[in-house]
């Protein structure tokens, strides 16, 4: 079996074998079988190749890259939806089934799961969060494109998934956080005057909110020392990174410290409603090194290149870090490379050992994949396994 070459020093592989949809999207009902090998998946707009990059994003904690409802996923006018993936890793073999239908089409998935969702490994229930023992998953989007431009909360929407995807417990604070917030606006909503309801939600937000920016802040400083061990030069520039706590002073180090900054802001927060400082308030800045440059204030070509390379860094040490090569879902991302750079993505994926997938509506793009990658062409509802890429066009 074909495996895609990797690194001396690269952590185990993990590949999914197999992947089977009912009812998801525009896939009524797909099939694949798959090596290890890259997976490309190539043909025209609205064809169906995100759909199933979506399906794979929920191979992990959360909504899916899309961040969509579970209905909205579910094909028009069915029940709800079943994916089911084979996945192989140094753990061995295992079978992951996840999805809102209660059995039928879904067959292994049960009881458990989040928020409607269910999960199932091995026949047995599981927590979403127990995937991520079998593999991580990281994406790059079209809709990223804009994230040194874009608001804050995209970039810590951006971020906490970089956490997630080595921490899976980080969405259980981020959740935990948010309700307590909720609790503190209520209170000033409600005008309610007495300290000790705020003392105890601000205990509650403090245990949620400080484990929160101390990962986050983990997570920057390991990307940096992991960005800064890249050789030069490189394809995709390298990028520094500094991160805004979300408090106008020095982060507080302690529940203690974090509590009283809420007291102290008490009066200021209930005149806005909310609160105003907090890991919600939190943003990440990132600079283009070799211009010494804000992200924000490259060209649009230079943010992309920013972008691979942070996504592509943040891969080396999710796989350091969890010791498992991650899967990495790439939309679109060989669409505006020039061939050397388009050469170089393909070679470092290969370095990073882990399996990628890969779109676009454009196959012959990915011709210099050759036999590293298994292809896949979408046309009119099917999906059909292709020998390669298809022959460029040219003008007669």
């Amino acid at each position: 079996m074909n495996k895609v070459p990797a690194s001396s020093d690269a952590v185990p592989q993990v590949s999914i074998t197999a992947l089977r949809l009912t009812d998801f999207r525009s896939h009524a009902s797909l099939s694949l079988s798959l090596d290890h090998r890259h997976v490309v998946l190539f043909g025209e707009n609205g064809a169906g190749k995100t759909n199933i990059l979506e399906a794979v994003s929920l191979l992990s904690p959360g909504r899916g890259f899309r961040r969509a409802t579970y209905a909205e996923m579910a094909a028009k006018g069915t029940e709800g939806f079943a994916i089911h993936a084979g996945v192989e890793s140094a753990m061995g073999a295992a079978e992951i089934g996840t999805g809102t239908i209660a059995g039928g089409a879904l067959g292994s998935v049960g009881a458990g799961g989040e928020g409607g969702r269910r999960v199932r490994i091995n026949g047995a229930s599981e927590s979403a969060d127990a995937m991520a023992e079998w593999l991580r998953v990281i994406w790059l989007l079209p809709a990223m494109d804009g994230l040194f431009t874009g608001s804050a909360s995209d970039r810590r929407r951006f971020l906490d998934r970089m956490v997630l995807a080595i921490d899976p417990s980080h969405g259980r604070r981020a959740l935990a956080y948010e309700k307590a917030m909720r609790q503190r606006n209520r209170l000033f909503a409600d005008d309610v005057r007495d300290d000790l309801w705020y003392e105890s939600v601000e205990t509650e937000l403090a245990e949620a909110g400080l484990p929160i920016m101390t990962a986050r802040r983990q997570l920057v400083e390991a990307l940096q020392r992991q960005i800064d061990r890249l050789p030069e030069p490189s394809p995709f520039p390298k990028s520094d990174l500094s991160l805004l706590p979300g408090f106008e002073d020095d982060m507080p180090d302690t529940p203690e410290a974090y509590r009283a900054a809420l007291a102290r802001g008490r009066y200021r927060d209930r005149m806005a409603g909310r609160a105003l400082a907090g890991p919600h308030r939190g943003d990440l800045l990132v600079e283009h090194r070799p211009k010494a440059m804000a992200a924000k204030l490259c060209s649009t070509g230079e943010q992309k290149a920013l972008l691979i390379g942070l996504i592509l860094a943040h891969a080396r040490l999710t796989a350091t870090q969890s010791g498992m090569a991650p899967i990495l879902l790439l939309d679109e991302v060989a669409a505006h490379l020039d061939a050397g750079r388009r050469a170089a993505l393909f070679d470092i994926l290969d370095e990073l050992g882990g399996q990628a997938w890969m779109t676009g509506t454009d196959g012959h793009l990915f011709a210099a994949l050759a036999d590293r990658a298994q292809f896949f062409h979408l046309s009119n509802g099917t999906v059909q396994p292709a020998k390669g890429p298809p022959p460029m066009e040219t003008d007669e």
